[in-house]
C-alpha cells in the first residue's frame, strides 16, 4: 500500500507522519520493510520537507499470523475497497479463533477472500459481534487503517427481539462487570464499567418485542446483559436467561454501521434487511 502526498509546508518528515496520524509502530515498520521516498529518493524521518515535494510512504507487508488458517468459503460482503472491507456474520461463527473454535472464523475467511483474489493483505478486526450474534463487521487491510479507525467515531445501530413487553423507548446506563464464576459471563454490578444503551421498540405483542437498540458505549455482551437487567433478555440467548425452545443464538443483529473512512474522510452508512428477526417475530 502506497500513501502519496504533495508537501505544503516546511517540515520534518516525522513531524509530517506524526501529523497524519502515523503512530510510533507504523513509522517503525515503515523503517524497517517499508519505504520513504521524497521525489523519488529514499529519505529517514529526519529529512527536511520543502513545500511541493513529492512524498511517497510505503507500508510494509504485513504478514498475517500463523495461527490463522485463510477459510475459502463465499462471503457477504457489504463494502469493500483498497483499505476496508465490510461483511454480513451469519449466527454461529466466531469473529475470530477462539480455544472453543479455533478455526473457520470470519477473520480466517476474509484473509482466504483476499489471498485468493492476490491481496496479500493482513484483515484486521475493527467491529467484532458475538459467536451468535448476526450483522456487519468492519476489517482494516492493513495495521495502519486499523490504527486509524481508532481516532474515529462509529455509530452502531441493532435490532434485538425481547421478551415481553419493553417499554415504547428507554436509556439504560449501568454498570457491566464479570461474573465472579465466569471469564465469559458479564452482569450488571456497581463495580463494573460505565456502560450506556438507547433503546426503542418498533412493535410487540404479549410476550415479545422487537427493539432497535443504540450502544453509546462498547462493553462486553452490553445488551444482552442491559435487557437481562430490564428483566427482558434476548429470545433465544441462554447465557443471560432467555432461552427459547424454537431458537437458537439469541435474538441480535448489527443492522446498520456509520462512520467517516479514514482515508477519503466520506461518510460511509452501510443498512442490512433484519427479515430473519421479523420472521421469528412473526412465529413466535
Amino acid at each position: 500500500m502506497i500513501f502519496r502526498y504533495t508537501i505544503t509546508q516546511k517540515e520534518t518528515l516525522k513531524t509530517f507522519l506524526k501529523r497524519h496520524d502515523f503512530s510510533k509502530k507504523t513509522i517503525s515498520a515503515i523503517k524497517t520493510n517499508g519505504a520513504l521516498l521524497v521525489n523519488n529518493k529514499p529519505v529517514t524521518v529526519r529529512f527536511e520537507l520543502d513545500i511541493n515535494d513529492k512524498l511517497e510512504v510505503r507500508l510494509p507487508k504485513e504478514v498475517p499470523s500463523a495461527n490463522l488458517v485463510p477459510y475459502l468459503k463465499p462471503l457477504d460482503i457489504l463494502f469493500e475497497d483498497d483499505y476496508i472491507i465490510i461483511v454480513f456474520k451469519p449466527n454461529g461463527q466466531n469473529c475470530a479463533p477462539s480455544r472453543e473454535h479455533p478455526h473457520e472464523s470470519l477473520v480466517e475467511q476474509v484473509l482466504g477472500y483476499l489471498q485468493d483474489k492476490g491481496e496479500n493483505t493482513n484483515p484486521h478486526i475493527v467491529t467484532r459481534l458475538d459467536r451468535n450474534t448476526t450483522g456487519i463487521v468492519l476489517f482494516a487491510k492493513y495495521g495502519y487503517i486499523h490504527y486509524l479507525f481508532s481516532k474515529i467515531n462509529m455509530n452502531k445501530k441493532y435490532i434485538c427481539l425481547a421478551h415481553g413487553l419493553t417499554k415504547s423507548s428507554d436509556v439504560i446506563e449501568a454498570p457491566i462487570s464479570r461474573t465472579s464464576h465466569s471469564i465469559i459471563e458479564r452482569q450488571v454490578s456497581e463495580n463494573g464499567k460505565y456502560a450506556k444503551t438507547i433503546y426503542q421498540t418498533i412493535k410487540q405483542k404479549s410476550h415479545v418485542s422487537l427493539c432497535e437498540v443504540q450502544l453509546c458505549t462498547g462493553r462486553t455482551h452490553q445488551i444482552r446483559v442491559h435487557f437481562q437487567h430490564l428483566g427482558h433478555p434476548l429470545i433465544g440467548d441462554t447465557l443471560y436467561g432467555g432461552k427459547h425452545d424454537k431458537i437458537e443464538g439469541q435474538c441480535l443483529q448489527c443492522y446498520k454501521l456509520t462512520f467517516e473512512h479514514p482515508v477519503s474522510k466520506n461518510t460511509i452508512e452501510i443498512t442490512t434487511d433484519y427479515k430473519q428477526l421479523n420472521q421469528w417475530y412473526d412465529m413466535i
